[in-house]
């Protein structure tokens, strides 16, 4: 068994969130009684379902960018295994979570609940910038 095999999990369980969001999207997209091809109705608000689902959606594809970088390094680079997989597995829970609180809490305030599990999975991701940047240098 590779030793990186947790983290190659860990990295499917993320990649399939956002595909998952992605199909909530579309349907909550289709079922909106306003539904064109490709706009999204600039008037709605954290009430609406669809707002929140294109929201959840688009806020997991501006964070995967870094995580996923940032594994495919330290993979590359032979970094602790053991240590990558956790990193990657507070991230991929966090963004579960934060994805469901997003789905369920519909509010302006900021922060919310889902902000401490969005910071959360920064915290991991600026960890593990730093971590391996330490790596990579020493």
């Amino acid at each position: 068994m590779d030793e990186y095999q947790h983290v190659y999990t860990g990295l499917w369980l993320i990649l399939s969130t956002i595909i998952i969001q992605a199909i909530i999207l579309i349907r909550a997209h289709r079922r909106y009684k306003g539904y064109k091809v490709g706009v999204m109705d600039a008037s709605l608000g954290q009430d609406s379902f669809l707002f929140r689902a294109y929201r959840t959606f688009w806020n997991s594809l501006e964070n995967i960018v870094p995580i996923l970088g940032m594994t495919i390094i330290a993979i590359l680079a032979g970094y602790d295994a053991n240590g990558l997989m956790i990193i990657v597995w507070i991230y991929a829970i966090s963004r579960i979570i934060h994805m469901l609180l997003y789905y369920i809490v519909a509010t302006d305030k900021n922060p919310s609940i889902r902000s401490i599990f969005y910071i959360i999975g920064f915290i991991a991701n600026l960890y593990l910038m730093v971590d391996l940047g330490i790596f990579l240098i020493l």
